[in-house]
This record gives structure tokens, sequence and C-alpha cells, in this order.
């Protein structure tokens, strides 16, 4: 125990006399927490429209006011010409085109049966399905109104007595922010476990300390808890500053229990810094260390529910999310702070982590080679 505890005094040392280590551990939360959560969102805010009206008539008019009456719908460009919408759409000046041809309002007359086109600018799919439905609805919202004023049918008015109220459940506002910040800190807390932790150990290689430490007496396993221990203090301050953020900036609340939640922060950094341990003990360079992280990253991170459920991938890809410990921790953060979930709602969760972290804490240690 005395020697893990003078290779912490040494390691912290290190980290405070670090000049680029101590502005990351206070930047990097600011930065993420008040940009990314911003910017990670999948909202329609605004929808840019270009109109092609070749019919000119009073019901067409009031189509185009519909839409233009939604808040989000904003009518850039109007042309009596098709191959000109299309051009708008390729050029991406608009992400939807409303066509009406020439006598629309009077085939709907004549025959009771109007045609519309909807050119909607697919490159991002997610969103131009919500496109394509939001007007979908609001063009039978109109078609139920021309119904009720053209063939003198009443609109549906349901009875006095009945009162639907509708309430959502953990979110109920559905601001994107709160269901954003909880993915954006495991993402915080990630990076700086497993990048801060395997870079410190391979600089220890780069600037030839690590021979002195390998003469010493010093066993393997304290010498990778006394690498760990440091910055899993770090990255659980990190973790409670970057929750301050989000509750000082974005309202978010904490439903659950703080002791719950920092616990099983603690274990998922665990396996966060026991991989970052393992990446630095098979590179020898700095350079190698954030390439081989990088790689690891960018699949724990898409595949692990930041941005896109899990429920949505193919079959394959949720097998193999079950060694995948962001995809853990998010459903974790999510629950505790949103839903208020307890230790024994989360219990799977905290078995697959724990098995998770030893399970690469172990490899870190079997992996560094001490010659004496």
């Amino acid at each position: 125990m005395k020697t893990i505890l003078y290779i912490l005094q040494k390691e912290f040392l290190q980290i405070f006399r670090n000049r680029t280590m101590l502005p990351m551990i206070i930047m990097v939360p600011v930065v993420q927490m008040l940009v990314l959560v911003f910017a990670a969102t999948f909202e329609m805010k605004k929808i840019d429209v270009t109109v092609i009206d070749n019919d000119l008539s009073q019901t067409s008019r009031e189509l185009v006011a519909k839409f233009n009456g939604i808040p989000f719908y904003k009518i850039n460009n109007a042309s009596f010409s098709v191959v000109e919408g299309e051009s708008i759409l390729i050029d991406n000046e608009a992400d939807m085109v409303l066509v009406i041809p020439s006598n629309f309002e009077r085939n709907l007359m004549r025959e009771d049966v109007g045609h519309i086109q909807l050119l909607v600018n697919a490159i991002d799919g997610n969103s131009a399905q919500l496109i394509y439905s939001y007007s979908n609805l609001i063009i039978a919202d109109f078609n139920k109104k021309l119904i009720a004023e053209w063939k003198g049918i009443p609109e549906f008015n349901p009875p006095a007595m009945i009162n639907i109220s509708d309430t959502y459940w953990y979110n109920e506002a559905l601001d994107y922010k709160w269901y954003m910040a909880p993915g954006i800190l495991a993402v915080l807390v990630t990076i700086i476990g497993m990048f801060l932790s395997g870079m410190n150990l391979v600089r220890e290689k780069e600037i030839g300390t690590i021979e002195q430490l390998n003469v010493t007496p010093i066993k393997k396993y304290q010498f990778i808890i006394g690498k760990l221990i440091p910055f899993w203090v770090i990255a659980l301050f990190d973790f409670a500053f970057g929750l301050l953020i989000a509750r000082l900036f974005f309202n978010l609340p904490v439903v659950g229990s703080l002791w719950v939640l920092f616990g099983f922060a603690g274990v998922y950094l665990i396996g966060a810094l026991g991989l970052g341990l393992f990446i630095s003990t098979i590179t020898n360079s700095q350079q190698q260390v954030m390439f081989v992280s990088f790689f690891f990253m960018m699949i724990f991170i898409l595949m692990g529910g930041i941005f896109t459920p899990v429920e949505s991938m193919p079959h394959w890809a949720q097998v193999a999310d079950r060694v995948n410990p962001i995809y853990y921790f998010m459903r974790i953060l999510r629950m505790i702070i949103l839903k208020g979930s307890g230790f024994f709602d989360l219990l799977e969760e905290f078995l697959s982590l724990f098995i998770l972290g030893l399970a690469f804490l172990s490899l870190a240690i079997w992996r560094y080679r001490k010659t004496a």
C-alpha cells in the first residue's frame, strides 16, 4: 500500500507540473458541454421551402399560406419552373420544393381530386423523413378543411365533457438538450480517462523514465494502479464539473441519486482507464496512442446510442454492443438523471461494466512488460 501511495504522489506532482494537461482538464468539459450539447441535435428548427405555384388560385394560395404559418417552415423562393426548383434543391438552397400544378383548384372542384408534389432533399435521411411527415400532416389537415367547407360537412368537434391532457414522462418539455447532455457527459469522461491515462504512460517511455521505474521493486499491478487512480479522480472531477455545467446552463435535472450516479461512473471509469492503459502498453509513442484510442472511441461512441437508438441498429450490432462500455454507461446516465432509476433497476448494466472494467484492467496489467 505504501508503494502505491508513493506512486500516486509522484503521478499527481507530474500532472500538476504539466502545463498542457491542466488546461485540458478544465477547458475540455466547458467546451464540450457548451458547444456539443447545442450542436449535436436532430431537431428540425427550420425548413427552407421553395414554392412552384402554377395554379395561382385561391386554394393554392391558402395551401402555401398554411405552410408559411408554421413557425419552422420558411418560404425562401418562388418560381413557375419545376426545373428551376430542382436546381435550387440540388444547390442545397432548399430542403423541400412544393409543386402545385396548373388547374389544381379546377380539378378539385370538378373531380374531387387534385395532385401536388413534394420534392424533399434526402441527403440526410432522418431529416427528410421528418420533413415529409410534417408536410403530409399539414396537407392532410388542409384537405379536411376543404372537405368541410366545400361539401358542407361539419368538422368533428368532440363533446365538451371529454377533456384530454397530454403529459410526456421524464422530459415534459421535449427539450433535446436534456437528451444529449448525458451523452456528451459520457463522451467527456471517456476522452479524459482513455486519452490522458494512455498518453501519460507512453510519455514515460518517450522521456526515458520508464526504465528507471522498471528497475525498482515495484510490482506490475502496483504500477498500473498508481497510474490509474490519479486519472480516475480527475475524470470524476470532470464528470461532476460537466454535470454542474449541464445544471446551470441547461437546467438539467438529476432525478435519481447522485451517490448511485457517481458510483456507476466510478465503475465505468475503471474500464475506460484500463483500456487506455492497455493501449499504452502496446504502443511506443503518444501519436500511436491517439490513433489507436481514436479508433476505439469512434466505434464505441457511434455504436453506444448517443446519437441514434441502439434498438434501431442491425441485430449483429446490438450483439456487438455487449462489449461496448459506453453503451451501458449511456443507458445508466439517462435512466438515473432523467428517470430516477435506482441501483437494482440497473443491476445488469452494473455487472456488465464491472466485468468489462476488470477485463480491461487485467489486460493492462498482463500486457505491461516490466524488466529489471
